[in-house]
């Protein structure tokens, strides 16, 4: 009896640790595709970087999957709600904002329009789940545009963009919000492994085609790309998409979206790092005032 009492206390305090260290995990492995993302684009276009990080990522979830023998989609209705969230958050959102990117939106400009995410995903909860936030959480959602809006200040108005350009962007704001959505709805039971598969091998056969055509599939092989190209495969693809999927599974869908206020600052700061990027002090406000943001959205109501 002594035993079970002091075990209660610890796997309480487990649980405690692994809902905090879940969400700051998420937020650093997703940030760090954007900065991966630019060792890697000197050496290869947008959409054959996609076709690589896509196609490598479902290699290794498929031989993961069948080594363990993961269980597969048991219709084919079920095979079709992965390939929908496949198409949505990976191959939809990642195409629009490369082709924003590479249209003329900025960097700021992109993060400002997919940084509205946690908005609509709050808006969309309500209405599918009949997820309520309150005053706070709705406080904290303005905050968090607005933390998002000072992060990316002194990047807004240097793209060259026709206005097609910024419907590439919001095309990518519609995938991540609208698979979020979908996923949580009807797909959270799936398997990690060979869901997850299903979903990246459907976004190379939209990315693959696109490379080709666009692009000839040209790469250089350098260690940089090599290296970026493993990273944004096993790191982006499939660890911090698992556990967007996992933390979307557990809670709300509004609560989990508000942690994407943060992607932009924690970017900004590992460029600062990594890259040797400008750091600013409205930046540095922002990502302070997104913390906050987040705290707001996701504290219990």
């Amino acid at each position: 009896m002594t035993t079970s009492r002091l075990a209660l206390p610890a796997a309480a305090t487990l649980v405690r640790l692994t809902g905090f260290a879940l969400p700051l995990l998420f937020i650093a492995m997703w940030s760090s595709g954007y900065v991966v993302g630019k060792l890697a684009v000197p050496y290869a276009g947008p959409f054959t970087l996609l076709a690589i990080r896509f196609g490598l990522a479902s290699l290794v979830l498929l031989a993961v999957a069948l080594a363990a023998r993961a269980p597969w989609p048991a219709s084919r209705r079920q095979l079709g709600h992965l390939v929908v969230v496949g198409l949505l958050i990976q191959a939809l959102q990642f195409s629009g904002l490369y082709t924003a990117l590479k249209l003329g939106v900025s960097a700021g400009e992109s993060a400002l329009i997919v940084g509205t995410m946690p908005v609509l995903t709050a808006l969309g909860a309500a209405l599918m789940f009949g997820e309520r936030l309150g005053a706070k959480q709705w406080l904290g959602m303005a905050g968090g545009v607005a933390g998002v809006v000072l992060v990316v200040w002194h990047k807004l108005g240097t793209g060259s963009a026709d206005p097609g350009a910024y419907v590439a962007a919001v095309v990518a704001l519609a995938g991540i919000t609208l698979g979020t959505l979908y996923q949580k709805k009807f797909c959270a039971g799936m398997d990690l492994r060979s869901g997850g598969f299903v979903q990246l091998a459907v976004a190379t056969l939209v990315a693959l085609p696109l490379s080709l055509y666009l692009e000839g599939f040209d790469v250089r092989w350098t260690p940089q790309m090599v290296f970026a190209s493993g990273w944004l495969a096993v790191v982006n693809s499939i660890g911090a998409t698992s556990l967007l999927f996992l933390m979307m599974r557990k809670g709300e869908a509004s609560k989990v979206a508000s942690l994407f206020y943060l992607i932009p600052g924690v970017t900004a700061l590992m460029a600062f790092v990594l890259l040797g990027e400008t750091l600013t002090a409205m930046a540095l406000a922002g990502f302070l005032a997104t913390a906050g943001a987040v705290y707001l959205c996701t504290r219990a109501r």
